[in-house]
């Protein structure tokens, strides 16, 4: 804003010069107490300038509506919505999304610096906010192979870009606790600067906690309990209520918020596909599932919008209040959240739906390398001995979370060769993570409970955090096979039956994004859900997501990585047979 704008916004807002929009007689939101009211609404400049009775330019009338800020939402990775953020963020506005804090470490992990540059530019030029957290952790751990490693030297320079907040959210919890160099190096960075730094407190005590916050991490979105919210408030945090495709917390979650708390809870989506972005919706969901569960709309909203601004740094953002951004909704009903229109620096942007005015700039030209090598590989890969062995470390899959059971199950009630074999009959397969950026040769092997795959393979090079190719079938053959063809579309997710191609999706950014249109990526992934139903047909969560979280090695209880099998809770790997 320049000088000249900020002098007229004082004008308007003593009623010494016109606005250029007022919305009459609407039911304002108050986020500050949790309550309503109904006034005008004035907008100068893409700001509000005042509350009360007002004139402008263009009128319009809020009677029966109400206005609400725009929703933030607080923590989420675009690459999980397999789009660019020139797409998501058209799904985003409608349902009512006007900025995101998102970290890129899912690009960061495969392309490094120059994958973070990536997302700063295809960013840029629309009518959404996107800021950003800095990996704090390329690779997660030294548990897995990534495409690139990222110290504090690497991320300093970003810090000059103003749409970076802070460093994103800290896994590598035995680093923080031993005080490793490089972690604390990053740490001491964000914090000289003054900024904030996000946690994953994922399955902490409470000594852990003291030493994150002690560290200054102040978020968490890996609660998975009540009274794991509570802990993380006692001690200052700000707690972030997730509800994506596959990990969904909300539920459980909001058992522990109530108004005494509430200002210190926000919402986040962490990992949503477009599709499901699309057809259900984000941060609005999560408002409308809070209202059901008992709290009132104002606070469901405030947890969306003010909580969040301020826990991050957003001056000017988060409130329908003079002095801030003029970036809100008008709501046709509250306790349903319908939104009747989206607004963007006080430019209508959604109306019923649908986006209105926007003006899109020359695409970026994305110039990377292709990001899949992998070594050669046969069915002999896939073998996993287990002669003169007599128990199966198994990884059980729990529908709908990314943590995991870890079964011992004894071998002679399931195998009777000296070669393990997948069984669809006992829903015991195969599972391989194959290192895919620098061919080294790198293979872990497991055995995996619960996807309830019968016949065929599954295979994606989306991956936590790593983004290795990930593979589970019902034979070798076809598990070789779904390797085999996803390295010729250069990465992506594809079912397979028989050595023929179900479905697949090609995802040529770094085998994570896309650059075609979500609708295109809507129809991909249409048909990779109607082939996971020919070779699951019992399945009732998104296996894509499911698959791709199993080896991410900082989520209870056990995980595997392209190193092996790996118990989270010893944070040491193990075998699969014993």
């Amino acid at each position: 804003m320049d000088k000249i704008n900020f002098i007229e916004q004082i004008k308007a807002a003593s009623k010494t010069e016109t606005c250029d929009l007022v919305i009459k007689n609407v039911t304002i939101i108050d986020v500050f107490q949790n309550d309503s009211f109904i006034s005008d609404v004035a907008i100068k400049h893409g700001y509000i300038v005042g509350i009360g009775e007002y004139n402008g330019t263009f009128t319009i009338d809020g009677t029966g509506k109400y206005i609400c800020p725009g929703l933030i939402d607080g923590h989420a990775h675009i690459e999980s919505s397999l789009t660019t953020p020139k797409e998501y963020y058209k799904a985003a506005l409608i349902h009512g999304i006007t900025s995101i804090i998102t970290d890129p470490h899912e690009i960061a992990n495969v392309l490094g610096i120059a994958g973070i540059e990536l997302m700063f530019k295809l960013s840029e030029n629309i009518p959404f906010d996107f800021y950003f957290m800095l990996p704090s952790c390329v690779p997660a751990t030294s548990f897995e192979s990534s495409g690139a490693v990222l110290e504090s030297e690497d991320l300093s320079p970003l810090y000059t870009n103003q749409k970076v907040l802070g460093l994103a959210e800290v896994m590598n919890f035995p680093s923080v606790l031993n005080c490793d160099e490089k972690m604390i190096n990053k740490i001491w960075d964000a914090r000289s600067k003054g900024l904030i730094i996000d946690g994953h407190g994922a399955g902490f005590d409470k000594i852990m906690l003291n030493a994150y916050t002690t560290a200054n991490i102040t978020t968490d979105h890996e609660c998975h309990n009540a009274d794991e919210v509570i802990d993380r408030i006692r001690r200052g945090m700000y707690v972030l209520i997730r509800e994506g495709t596959v990990a969904k917390n909300l539920k459980e979650l909001i058992k522990a918020t109530s108004i005494a708390n509430s200002r210190r809870v926000c919402l986040c989506t962490d990992d949503k596909h477009i599709d499901d972005l699309i057809e259900n919706g984000s941060i609005d969901n999560s408002i409308k599932m809070v209202i059901e569960y008992g709290l009132k709309p104002e606070t469901a909203i405030q947890m969306s919008t003010l909580n969040t601004a301020e826990c991050y740094g957003l001056k000017h953002k988060g409130a329908i209040a003079p002095g801030y951004i003029a970036d809100f909704l008008i709501l046709d009903e509250l306790n349903t959240f319908k939104i009747n229109s989206v607004y963007k620096n006080g430019n209508l942007v959604v109306k019923e739906n649908k986006l209105i005015n926007i003006d899109e700039k020359d695409s970026v030209i994305i110039n990377i390398k292709n990001s899949i090598n992998l070594p050669p590989l046969s069915k002999e890969s896939f073998k996993i001995d287990i002669k003169d062995k007599s128990i199966l470390n198994v990884i059980e899959i729990i529908p709908n979370k990314l943590e995991s059971n870890h079964l011992r199950i004894n071998i002679n009630e399931v195998a009777i060769n000296d070669e393990f074999t997948s069984s669809t009959t006992l829903d015991l397969l195969k599972v391989a993570v194959i290192e895919r950026h620098n061919a080294t040769g790198n293979m872990g092997l497991g055995i995996l409970k619960g996807l309830n795959i019968k016949e065929g393979a599954i295979a994606t090079t989306i991956a936590h955090d790593s983004h290795n190719m990930i593979v589970c079938g019902s034979t070798d053959s076809d598990m070789l096979f779904a390797v085999e063809e996803l390295k010729k579309i250069k990465g992506g997710i594809i079912v397979v039956k028989n050595k023929t191609i179900l479905a697949s999706i090609s995802l040529e950014i770094a085998g994570l994004i896309t650059s075609r249109k979500s609708e295109d990526v809507i129809k991909d992934i249409n048909n990779l859900n109607l082939a996971v139903n020919k070779i699951a047909p019992t399945i009732n969560f998104n296996p894509f997501l499911t698959l791709s979280f199993l080896s991410l090695p900082v989520i209870p209880t056990i995980k595997i990585t392209d190193k092996g099998l790996f118990d989270v809770i010893k944070f040491e790997f193990i075998p699969v047979a014993e």
